[in-house]
């Protein structure tokens, strides 16, 4: 019986797998008892095999990194200790071998002591069995025909997609072509056909590379965003995330995986970098090696390069959805419930002013583009923004959205400023994207000078914290004011928070939404209306659990059914639940 334990090389858990198998094979092919992702990794990378002294680990020579043992690579290594560091690629083994091996052990003693007591023989014997070994691992290994990386052939194809790639830049500035009035498809048709002239000038084009395959990833180097444009096109991706040139991992379905494709050098990442942020009007250099900007599709986008960034220019890109969001994507997500939803729809239609808070990566913006759906169309929407995230369809909309230092450290417009300038621009609801710093007094301040309706995000773990990350925002503001008038202010300006949360499995849900009752001995007040209990996990590790409503009808629905606006109070009762 063997415990496999599988981390990170920064010591994150991956997987801990427990086998009776005398044979345990380990890469990337989803028939590996022992599953490992990465370009450098084999479909069949390595394998574990029982022997009478212990386990061995045998190297299948299917990619480059190898299998490493306390820092020396080994073809071959045992018996392994419980000690021992196993490293393949960037993942650690721990390999706790718990099958009892004393009667197997006390044969082959027996054995030993009555066969030929010469050293010669023994070991020769020995080298006989590890030859043995090998052959009968590596014999298994083809039987099995599990597909092999040529990893020659993937850093061959590097060599010429930059050798191509060169040869490409020689040609335009050969026919001095400008790029700069022609149209996007104009370009796009004129650089395929270079590169087919370029790829059939070529006598010397190994056999073993694909021409067509290879001109596309030159073409989405040289025009686009290199190996992103496939990960972009991918509607289950959700974050795409370059650590570097050949390091580059994605979330699809609310996992972490390493993706196979990679940039051909750091030029060409910084290269894909300027493509996004030049038509934004934004720049990136030693100066100013930090940038957030955004893609034609409205993925936001953020890039750090050297020296910042020590392995190689990074660049993080969340993606935007490509079909509209609303309420019944959520619902269908099993994100909240359809009670919620009535209710969020209800305070945002009779202009309450909504909070929403969560973590980095819970789905605030995403909530607030639904949110903002239920606006009026005859209501005038200013939105604010860092970078431009929002898709509202409402036809009298203005979007407003930061701008950073020029060369020379001027011309910055903070979205404190943006947000002072919005009330002159006569707006029935202010939208700030985010809320980080400053502009959180400006934005209560709007919220109790009659612009009612007006909705933002803001990074907390629970409603309470919210609270007390509004305060340290106000703070921020720089102008002195004492806790219990910042307290005051926010009790009168804030009516619903609606907290955002991402579990560990990847699953986003609206855990709590709270109304702002108000002030009670310097301590905000809040009320809970409806709630996630979270009941347990499924087979795959996903949370499960129930919304439910706490019993308590906010005062909101209380003035409306006063005025004489019919409302469903059922929402509000306590025994109905919705299991997801």
């Amino acid at each position: 019986m063997l415990e496999i334990i599988v981390t990170t090389s920064k010591g994150t858990h991956v997987d801990t797998i427990v086998t009776g198998e005398s044979k345990v094979s380990i890469g990337k092919d989803k028939a590996c008892a022992v599953q490992l992702r990465g370009w450098r990794i084999g479909s069949e990378h390595a394998c574990l095999y029982n022997q009478d002294d212990g386990v061995y680990i045998l190297d299948m020579k299917s990619a480059s990194s190898g299998v490493t043992v306390n820092g020396t690579k080994q073809e071959r290594y045992g018996p392994i200790k419980e000690s021992d560091i196993i490293l393949i690629d960037s993942y650690v083994l721990t390999i706790k071998d718990k099958t009892d091996r004393s009667k197997s052990m006390s044969a082959k003693t027996s054995s030993e002591s009555s066969a030929s007591d010469s050293p010669n023989a023994n070991q020769q014997k020995k080298a006989e069995a590890s030859v043995t070994d090998i052959s009968e691992a590596k014999k298994a290994s083809s039987e099995s025909a599990i597909p092999v990386i040529d990893v020659k052939k993937m850093e061959l194809g590097r060599e010429w997609r930059a050798k191509m790639h060169e040869a490409l830049l020689g040609q335009m500035d050969l026919r001095r072509v400008n790029v700069k009035d022609m149209s996007d498809d104009e370009v796009l048709g004129m650089t395929k056909q270079m590169l087919q002239e370029i790829v059939d000038g070529y006598k010397d084009f190994p056999a073993e590379l694909e021409r067509h395959s290879l001109i596309k990833q030159v073409l989405d180097e040289s025009i686009g965003l290199g190996p992103l444009e496939d990960l972009i096109a991918d509607d289950d991706i959700s974050e795409i995330m370059v650590n570097s040139a050949d390091d580059i991992f994605y979330e699809k379905k609310g996992e972490l995986f390493k993706s196979e494709i990679t940039f051909t050098n750091d030029r060409a990442v910084q290269y894909a970098i300027e493509r996004i942020v030049t038509p934004l009007g934004r720049r990136i250099d030693e100066g100013s090696p930090m940038v957030d900007a955004r893609l034609k599709d409205g993925s936001r986008v953020n890039a750090v390069i050297p020296p910042l960034a020590l392995k190689g220019s990074s660049i993080t890109i969340r993606k935007f959805m490509k079909e509209k969001l609303t309420s019944k994507h959520l619902v269908g997500f099993g994100s909240l419930d359809q009670r919620m939803v009535d209710f969020i729809e209800m305070v945002v239609t009779n202009k309450q002013n909504v909070v929403i808070s969560g973590g980095t990566g819970s789905g605030k913006t995403t909530l607030l583009n639904v949110c903002s759906n239920y606006i009026p169309d005859n209501e005038r929407i200013v939105t604010v923004e860092d970078a431009a995230e929002l898709k509202l369809y409402q036809p009298n909309l203005v979007a407003l959205e930061a701008r950073p230092p020029n060369q020379e450290g001027k011309g910055a417009v903070h979205i404190r400023d943006l947000v002072k300038n919005c009330l002159r621009m006569r707006p029935d609801r202010i939208i700030v994207g985010e809320c980080r710093g400053g502009e959180a007094l400006d934005m209560l301040q709007a919220m109790n000078t009659g612009h009612d309706g007006s909705l933002t995000t803001a990074h907390a773990n629970s409603p309470r914290d919210c609270i007390s990350r509004i305060e340290v925002m106000v703070m921020m503001a720089g102008m002195d004011l004492p806790i219990q008038a910042i307290r005051e202010q926010i009790a009168s300006a804030v009516d619903i928070i609606v907290q955002q949360t991402r579990f560990s499995c990847g699953t986003r849900k609206v855990t709590s939404i709270c109304e702002v009752t108000g002030i009670d001995q310097g301590v905000v007040q809040l009320g809970e209306i409806f709630k996630f209990q979270q009941t347990g996990r499924d087979a795959k590790g996903k949370v499960q659990g129930e919304f439910v409503a706490t019993g308590l009808v906010p005062k909101v629905y209380e003035e409306l059914r006063a005025s004489g606006i019919s409302v469903d109070m059922s929402i509000f009762d306590s025994s109905n639940k919705e299991a997801v």
